[in-house]
């Protein structure tokens, strides 16, 4: 099994790992991918494949303009040396992954991704611990907890989470025993009502809302009821709006759009960043108000965003790496809840569906669009 710093060793000598540089490499040798896919024991994906929108996608929807020529899922060592060596000599860019996150967009590039999410291989011995190119932290997690280690990872001693307790992850916010502390990201019985509010005070005609998520995410179930409550609040009708595909997101809005007083509040998933186009679009053609939960959709055209400030919290989880990697128990950290919020407003979209935005939003703006 091919360790981390193996592959960053072999791919810094071979083919650079070069991650948003370099050429776009697509059409004049289609026979050389072929060549490549029939070397390799996993999938190769290019754009046209079925999977291709799916394989390149990253969660962190700002790098979505970048169109990857190829994704490897690469299941060996031999997978990653004839990628590594077809990217040297096709002189095209290289990035490696392990998973979508690619929160500074260093795993994606417009040349050759690996995938090495299938190498997620764990070993724990008497002395030390052998990790997978492809380990992440659950994977580490799951391998370290029985024999009462832990370690510094995003999902592992610390740990960014939407609801650590109602997740089961922590038996409680103050104390959270185990090896597991860290932030949490959207306390769900807050968030889904705050966007709620704010559609209501944009749009105060709202009568009817949808919320438009994934219902496969592990967060709808936490959110949805936050979303119902708040809306009994504010006298407004809840409707569920469960969504995984561009013709579900048609229906969803144009139903929305049939009466007056209709809005939607959109729920922070892969597939809402995957299809967020097609979502602005529908709401922009319907007359549909919609608050978002992420900035990228305001400035693609999205009415408003609000979430928690993600650099903030990755500056005070600093805090708690430095106090564990000095000792400290992840069980006496307590959890900690974003305290700095992102708005994005757009005005020229507003002014499309006919609103005039309250000062009280524009002075909260963090950004607004003319």
């Amino acid at each position: 099994m091919i360790s981390r710093r193996e592959l960053l060793r072999g791919g810094l000598g071979t083919a650079g790992l070069a991650v948003l540089g370099g050429p776009l490499w697509t059409s004049h040798a289609a026979s050389s991918w072929d060549r490549l896919r029939r070397a390799l024991a996993g999938d190769l994906v290019l754009p046209g494949d079925p999977t291709y929108a799916t394989a390149r996608q990253l969660d962190n929807g700002f790098f979505d303009s970048i169109q990857p020529a190829a994704v490897a899922y690469c299941v060996g060592v031999a997978d990653i040396q004839a990628c590594l060596r077809f990217a040297q000599d096709q002189g095209i860019a290289t990035a490696v992954r392990s998973g979508g996150h690619s929160a500074a967009g260093y795993s994606t590039t417009t040349g050759l991704v690996l995938d090495v999410s299938r190498l997620n291989q764990v070993s724990v011995g008497a002395s030390s611990v052998t990790l997978g190119p492809g380990a992440q932290g659950v994977d580490i997690l799951a391998a370290l907890t029985p024999v009462g280690l832990s370690t510094v990872t995003g999902n592992g001693a610390l740990r960014i989470l939407s609801d650590p307790v109602a997740s089961g992850i922590v038996a409680r916010l103050d104390r959270p025993s185990g090896n597991i502390t860290g932030f949490a990201t959207n306390e769900a019985s807050l968030l889904a009502g705050k966007w709620l509010e704010l559609l209501s005070e944009i749009a105060p005609g709202l009568k009817r809302a949808a919320i438009m998520f994934n219902p496969d995410a592990a967060t709808a179930s936490l959110d949805v009821p936050s979303f119902e409550a708040a809306a009994r609040s504010l006298k407004v009708m809840p409707i569920t709006a469960p969504v995984r595909s561009d013709g579900e997101i048609e229906t969803a809005i144009v139903a929305l759009g049939r009466e007056p007083g209709g809005g939607l509040v959109v729920m922070s998933d892969a597939v809402t960043f995957v299809h967020r186009a097609p979502i602005i679009v529908a709401a922009a053609r319907n007359n549909v108000p919609a608050v978002y939960s992420a900035p990228f959709f305001a400035r693609d055209g999205g009415l408003l965003s609000y979430r928690f400030d993600p650099l903030d919290i990755w500056r005070r989880a600093a805090a708690y790496v430095d106090r564990i990697l000095r000792d400290a128990r992840p069980a006496d950290l307590p959890v900690q809840f974003p305290t700095k919020f992102e708005m994005v407003v757009n005005l020229k979209t507003a002014r499309a569906l006919g609103l005039a935005v309250p000062a009280s939003i524009l002075l909260r703006a963090d950004e607004v669009i003319e």
